[in-house]
């Protein structure tokens, strides 16, 4: 199994426009490792993407991506969703539209029930965008809580009874990745994370001095909604998992990529995620 982490960013991109920050500056100069786009990843076996944050199609370009067949997506939040519009990048053609010619291979497009309900009231003058996108023949759309290509499958665990988010838990054989990006804290609790080679999770305040010098006092309510890196030590060890990799990394945190690689040798089994970056299994 080979998954690319096509976008490590957080909800607001790295560089964050307008910012004229150390982490901001350095990304504008440097690029990628140093820049970071929405949260997404790719399996590549089976072309199937998760999530499309609104910079996707630059994110895809930057990764080599040569195809999507399928999308899944784990939540309905505007930083996973508003990239929506590559379907037609990837699968309209106008010219060909203009003499009747349709496409006729539309992406997949899955997600939990609850998901999708939600992403079809994110609408256009012409109504639900992912209807749209559906009677023009660019996609086709399922909920579901497994999705089998191959010798993959994917498992959308929901996070809690609303069933708004999901945790995939993707196998091929004897190797499990667990992927959680998004508002999964508290983390269910769930037999099947057991014994994963792989856990990529979101949703993590990385140090408690961040950005400007801002410190996270115990108090901060933050600590309820977002993990900490103890919890984050706690979930690989009550699960044995053998490697976490923390994505979704805001701009917010402070945090420039050499701040990252150097952090990391402070942690067993522990990394920080980056654009372009492969997980092979």
């Amino acid at each position: 199994m080979k998954i690319k982490i096509i976008g490590s960013g957080g909800c607001v991109s790295t560089p964050r426009p307008c910012c004229d920050c150390r982490v901001c500056k350095e990304a504008r100069e440097k690029g990628f490792p140093y820049a970071r786009t929405g949260c997404s990843i790719y399996i590549e076996e089976i072309a199937l993407l998760i999530d499309t944050p609104e910079d996707i199609n630059y994110a895809l370009n930057h990764a080599g991506v040569s195809k999507v067949e399928h999308v899944l997506y784990s939540h309905a939040d505007p930083d996973h969703t508003m990239g929506m519009r590559v379907f037609e990048q990837l699968k309209m053609d106008w010219l060909g539209c203009s003499v009747g010619k349709m496409n006729e291979k539309p992406i997949e497009v899955q997600a939990l029930p609850k998901v999708i309900e939600e992403l079809r009231e994110q609408k256009i003058f012409r109504g639900s965008v992912l209807d749209y996108y559906e009677w023009r023949g660019l996609v086709t759309v399922n909920d579901s809580y497994r999705i089998e290509k191959g010798d993959i499958c994917i498992d959308l665990i929901p996070v809690n009874e609303s069933e708004e988010v999901a945790v995939f838990v993707i196998t091929q054989r004897d190797k499990k990745v667990i992927y959680a990006p998004c508002d999964v804290k508290p983390f269910p609790k769930n037999e099947r994370f057991m014994g994963a080679d792989v856990l990529i999770i979101g949703n993590t305040i990385v140090g408690n001095v961040l950005k400007d010098g801002f410190v996270l006092e115990q108090d901060n309510p933050l600590r309820e909604e977002l993990f900490v890196m103890e919890e984050i030590e706690a979930l690989k060890a009550k699960y044995g998992i053998k490697q976490v990799i923390i994505t979704h990394l805001e701009e917010d945190w402070g945090k420039s990529y050499d701040d990252y690689v150097e952090l990391e040798k402070e942690y067993e089994g522990i990394r920080f995620a980056y654009d372009g970056m492969e997980v092979e299994l």
